[in-house]
């Protein structure tokens, strides 16, 4: 089953992954939100990461804050 997410306006998302190649050779991850889902629909939040919802209602993914910075 698929992440989801239902932001403040009541519409879900849902959580997608994608390895793109970039043009140096190097390969890079991205994640996105889609209202289907589609190939590449992952079925959790990656580790480090949390949801947030930004001003217009978008959900993006950001990197967690870590509690115990030294």
């Amino acid at each position: 089953m698929p992440f989801s997410f239902e932001n403040s306006k009541g519409k879900s998302y849902i959580l997608h992954q994608r390895t793109t190649q970039l043009k140096n050779g190097n390969s890079q991850t991205i994640f996105f939100f889609a209202k289907e889902a589609k190939e590449g629909a992952i079925d959790a939040v990656p580790e480090g990461y949390e949801v947030a919802e930004s001003k217009n209602g978008l959900p993006v993914l950001k990197r967690a804050n870590k509690e115990n910075k030294e």
